[in-house]
């Protein structure tokens, strides 16, 4: 039975490369001359943490790392921005979570989507993807076509097509 599985993964590797990038840019830039802006990517909570002296350097440092990801094709909408905090020394500090795979509420929300796009499908939660399958390759293409089409808090990306 044909079948693909939808699932919503970054590049880490491309996202440590824009964090290198962005740091050496901020560390060649006027505006950020004896600023004490730091941003850290730690891959094993899968965050990137920015501290800067204030809010201005903050949103500066915010603005130069999303320019960076996006000319890398690393997906903005995976990314959770928490809420600003103060750090020591009168510095802020927000922490930007790296969103891997689908979770739970997640994969409920892509199976209300293709339920709610009528196709002739099934889809499942499988771990961390979600799996569709069809006795009509077309109606899978149909599917993929709705999804990219379709707001959803992720960026999805479609593997494993099978006939």
């Amino acid at each position: 039975m044909p079948s693909f599985d939808v699932v919503s993964e970054v590049n880490l590797q491309e996202l440590d490369n824009a964090v290198n990038q962005t740091v050496k840019e901020i560390s060649q830039r006027y505006d950020f001359k004896n600023s004490k802006t730091t941003i850290e990517w730690r891959a094993k909570d899968k965050e990137v943490v920015i501290v800067a002296d204030d809010d201005y350097k903050l949103s500066a440092a915010t603005d130069i790392l999303q320019s960076k990801l996006v000319k890398r094709s690393v997906p903005l909408k995976n990314l959770k921005y928490e809420t600003i905090e103060q750090a020591t020394g009168g510095q802020v500090r927000q922490v930007i979570k790296v969103q891997q795979g689908i979770d739970k509420e997640q994969g409920k929300k892509v199976i209300q989507a293709i339920k709610d796009s009528k196709a002739k499908v099934q889809a499942q939660i499988m771990d961390d993807q979600v799996r569709v399958t069809s006795k009509s390759i077309d109606d899978l293409q149909d599917t993929i076509r709705f999804l990219r089409s379709a707001s959803l808090e992720l960026d999805l990306q479609f593997v494993n097509m099978r006939n």
